[in-house]
């Protein structure tokens, strides 16, 4: 592999503007990538495995003599890392992906705790999976909601969003849709953290409520960082409505969620 490894991966990075951005979208050491290019020294498993999910390609692929893998590449019909031709949308959001900062720093497992849009006066926790995949932020949020009829229990409404994440301009921004029924999306953008130790993210949340209304609705949403890997079953069971002086709701989450808007409209948010 090491004999043709650095020919093949500048082939695929020549599908790129420069090195420094697909090293900017890696998060991989410059001085360290031109040593793979010239061939000075192999990724370890870690950084090969991200090349690879990156480019989208088999690690297996990256030794093939530079003529055969040209030919690889070529076969596959769409250009890595680029869009396939004729499809507007992926056109229309290709400026995104190349322009998007890395979000590596950020994913793992968050809850989020905003005021419940369908039901006013409660906070809804959710359970949020933000990940890398081929170099494209991707993330999924569910959501459980208890129905109730005349007072008691009846079964649980369950939401499970599907999106996407860009960083631009010192912002995050995450748009998503209901992948159960199709019938909504939402934008959340969050305020990144900058300091070393990523705990709680602050930002605002549009979307639609799902009463039989569908009003349009905007809330303040915190996300707390659970950690790259978590007890999945454990989170699970957490997540549902709580009323604002449920004692598992923490004063700082609640001060976050009722902070009143300053007198331009706008939101004081750190």
């Amino acid at each position: 592999m090491a004999e043709h490894f650095g020919d093949n991966l500048k082939l695929l990075c020549s599908h790129y503007r420069s090195i420094a951005e697909v090293c900017r979208k890696l998060a991989i050491n410059r001085a360290q990538f031109n040593k793979y290019l010239n061939g000075q020294s192999r990724p370890t498993p870690y950084n090969l495995k991200r090349i690879c999910d990156f480019f989208g390609v088999e690690e297996y692929e990256l030794g093939q003599p530079p003529e055969q893998f040209a030919r690889l590449i070529g076969a596959r019909g769409t250009t890595p890392g680029k869009v396939s031709e004729g499809d507007p949308l992926l056109e229309l959001l290709q400026p995104l992906r190349d322009n998007a900062g890395n979000l590596s720093r950020y994913c793992g497992y968050y809850f989020e705790y905003s005021n419940c849009m369908s039901v006013p006066g409660f906070i809804l926790l959710s359970l949020v999976h933000l990940r890398e995949e081929r170099g494209t932020f991707l993330f999924e949020r569910q959501e459980r909601q208890e129905r109730t009829r005349a007072g008691e229990a009846e079964d649980w409404v369950r939401c499970r969003y599907l999106g996407a994440a860009f960083a631009l301009q010192d912002r995050l921004f995450l748009l998503d849709y209901e992948s159960l029924t199709v019938n909504e999306m939402s934008q959340t953008i969050l305020i990144p953290s900058f300091k070393s130790r990523i705990t709680r993210l602050n930002g605002l949340k549009t979307g639609v409520s799902s009463a039989d209304g569908r009003n349009p609705a905007c809330t303040r949403v915190v996300w707390e960082f659970l950690g790259p890997e978590i007890n999945r079953v454990n989170a699970y069971r957490q997540i549902m409505l709580y009323r604002p002086d449920d004692p598992r709701i923490d004063a700082d989450i609640r001060q976050r969620l009722t902070v009143e808007p300053l007198k331009n409209g706008l939101f004081e948010i750190e």
